[in-house]
């Protein structure tokens, strides 16, 4: 898979993963002898979670779009 040939919408999900395990890392190689299984998981969920939320927020925002194209009646012209 090339970065380039990804959608904007693909680009929206795929940008916040990378970033995502580029904060994991960094916060696990902060993190105490001991800790780092559990701070991983936490952080790994939250950021799940927010992902999650962003792909489907796309994925109903582009099904809205669709169907306003297909239902959209033509807008009147001004007589203006």
């Amino acid at each position: 898979m090339k970065f380039e040939e990804l959608s904007p919408a693909e680009r929206l999900i795929a940008e916040p993963a990378v970033l995502n395990l580029r904060t994991l890392n960094n916060t696990c190689d902060m993190a105490a002898d001991g800790t780092v299984l559990a701070i991983a998981e936490i952080l790994a969920v939250e950021q799940a979670r927010e992902l999650t939320r962003t792909i489907l927020q796309a994925s109903i925002d582009a099904q809205v779009d669709s169907v306003e194209k297909q239902v959209r009646p033509p807008a009147p012209a001004n007589a203006d």
